[in-house]
């Protein structure tokens, strides 16, 4: 893989970086900074109004050593989507990342190739083997084939995959930057502020962070009669426990 990596910078290829403002994608364009030309590489992150946690685009802007940042965004709001579904996305039904994540980048990528006449992209991700027994079955490189069409080339890759989750912030503070603020404060993940992968520790955390937008929340699944968690354990009583 190493050996086809260096063949597509060769060749031009251009590598975007899908940026969160999290630990992992973070330290993915630390590490890409250090092997791939500026010229070659772009920041792309999907901004989700409302529900995203405050000085994420200024976090990415911070630390992309210089690199093109570009922000897009889904048509539709998180809470416009799961008011027209009736229910919040789960494990089977993960609406936000394919709506309001991945089509908004993958269709910015496709302006980014129009814009500078390119056809061979890399696409990369910061998913790692060890965040759950699903994501260690991902192929770390393939043709993502349904854009690669039109004379078009297009490869995913997890530039990151075999890095613990001590190597990730050991590579940001190596380089002489910190982690996105919420990890002070105490969360193990950077994703909406209130997700549906979320343990109990970080929902309790970003209701005390975000207290109204915990209200929020709540009042939607007792509107719905629909849980943002996967358990079926409403916010309310989850942040309750003691």
């Amino acid at each position: 893989m190493r050996d086809q990596i260096k063949q597509l910078i060769a060749e031009g290829a251009l590598f975007v970086v899908n940026h969160s403002g999290g630990k992992d994608s973070q330290a993915m364009t630390i590490k890409l900074a250090r092997e791939i030309p500026a010229s070659q590489l772009v920041i792309v992150h999907s901004h989700l109004p409302e529900v995203e946690w405050s000085g994420t685009v200024e976090h990415i802007r911070a630390t992309c050593f210089g690199i093109e940042v570009r922000v897009c965004q889904a048509v539709k709001t998180f809470f416009e989507m799961v008011l027209r579904r009736g229910m919040f996305p789960d494990k089977n039904r993960r609406q936000c990342t394919s709506d309001l994540k991945r089509g908004p980048i993958d269709k910015e990528i496709r302006a980014i190739l129009k814009e500078r006449g390119l056809k061979l992209v890399v696409s990369c991700e910061g998913m790692r083997a060890q965040e759950s027994t699903g994501r260690a079955k991902l192929e770390p490189f393939k043709l993502y084939e349904r854009e690669s069409i039109a004379g078009r080339t297009w490869y995913k890759w997890l530039p990151i995959f075999d890095l613990s989750t001590r190597e990730v912030f050991e590579i940001i503070r190596d380089s002489g930057q910190k982690p996105f603020w919420t990890y002070a404060e105490g969360m193990s993940r950077k994703s909406c502020s209130f997700c549906i992968m979320a343990n109990k520790s970080d929902l309790r955390i970003a209701a005390r962070l975000r207290p109204e937008l915990f209200k929020k929340y709540v009042a939607l699944e007792k509107e719905l009669g629909h849980t943002l968690q996967m358990s079926g354990e409403g916010l309310e009583s989850l942040v309750a426990e003691k």
